[in-house]
């Protein structure tokens, strides 16, 4: 596809094509939809987590027949003699009814985002106003419209793409972020991982090339606010977080926004990081623990250093187990946010525990591959 249209490769994150995710997502999806064909409404979620992707990375319907065309050739260049007309037919058939729906889903978020006051269609130039090193891994950066205008409000939990030129590849490229403060009309926050190594992966690159690179008063691209995984804010019923690294971003958004708005939600964090220095946002939760008999936190470090001050942390990576009840609220929410392992470790552990996996809302980096039940 990338020799035919390489004009693709500035939409698709070269990272996960390396890394095969992407092409796993595709498959599944259309696979899915395939065997859920009588019954698209058991792929309500999941299409709507995609559809969201895709708004955020300005796909258009034009790009679906794109795509369709070279998956049919490599289904046909796979099976060989086995792809029989009727069966290519059959697979254009799954994958054009798949495409018209995602397009329509993607419409409908397109014309909601336009709507919002201060919203916007497409790539919009904003500028990093100040960058703050939370720490020797994690940087904030604080991005304002260069136009002057609005930044479009969100739900706490949602992302942003952020668009780059990274010289080593020759390409532009899309990375999503989550937004890690309260909704505002001024500015949006990122927080953002320096991957350490060599030789990063294309997806470190663009981490790094904000880190390294870019500095207060340089331009960045943005498309509005997208994402699924977010705060049911209609609700007053008690929220579990379990972040692993910097999987804490959407969670500090939450937080920021319940504690904003005055609100009395029960709110119980679990959170894990290789040591304390690299803790970001550690004050901050320590904080709203010391502020509010409704919020309560517990740190899993997996290399202590040295003699820690008394306060509710573990050695070791998160263990839900370990704390029983001390996590588990009637009517709760549990949100997860982290590595595909560690998602799939905090899913079972809560299971364990007793909890519903209707309850249980996890966030995955990159492409929609993982599938917990």
């Amino acid at each position: 596809m990338f020799t035919h249209n390489p004009e693709l490769k500035h939409i698709f994150n070269q990272g996960n094509q390396h890394k095969g995710h992407q092409q796993t997502a595709l498959a599944l999806a259309v696979l899915a939809y395939a065997e859920n064909i009588d019954n698209p409404a058991a792929l309500t979620t999941p299409l709507s987590r995609i559809g969201h992707k895709h708004r955020s990375l300005d796909i258009r319907p034009e790009q679906y027949a794109i795509v369709g065309g070279h998956l049919l050739s490599a289904i046909r260049e796979v099976l060989g003699p086995a792809a029989t007309p009727p069966l290519l037919e059959a697979w254009a058939v799954a994958y054009g009814e798949l495409a018209g729906l995602m397009s329509s889903l993607e419409a409908g978020l397109y014309a909601d985002t336009v709507a919002r006051e201060g919203g916007w269609s497409g790539w919009r130039p904003f500028v990093i106003e100040k960058k703050v090193q939370e720490t020797a891994e994690i940087t904030s950066f604080y991005l304002y419209p260069s136009d002057g205008g609005k930044a479009a409000s969100f739900v706490p939990g949602q992302y942003i793409s952020v668009q780059v030129y990274l010289p080593e590849l020759g390409l532009r490229q899309p990375r999503q972020y989550s937004l890690s403060d309260a909704p505002n009309e001024s500015y949006y926050r990122i927080s953002v991982k320096r991957e350490n190594g060599l030789h990063p992966s294309p997806d470190g690159m663009i981490s790094n090339h904000l880190h390294n690179n870019l500095q207060a008063g340089d331009a960045l691209q943005l498309t509005a606010p997208a994402g699924d995984f977010v705060l049911d804010t209609s609700k007053q019923t008690p929220v579990v977080l379990v972040s692993g690294g910097v999987g804490q971003t959407p969670f500090i958004s939450m937080c920021e926004y319940l504690i904003a708005t005055g609100s009395q939600r029960e709110v119980v964090w679990v959170h894990g990081a290789r040591n304390r220095s690299l803790h970001a946002f550690r004050e901050k939760l320590a904080d709203w623990s010391r502020r509010s008999d409704q919020f309560s936190s517990y740190v899993f470090y997996q290399s202590p250093e040295g003699s820690l001050p008394a306060e509710d942390w573990y050695e070791g990576i998160v263990d839900l187990t370990v704390l029983g009840n001390a996590v588990l609220r009637p009517g709760a929410d549990y949100y997860l946010c982290g590595p595909t392992p560690f998602l799939r470790k905090q899913f079972r552990d809560l299971v364990s525990l007793g909890v519903r996996g209707s309850a249980i809302h996890y966030e995955e980096f990159g492409p929609q591959v993982l599938q917990l039940q």
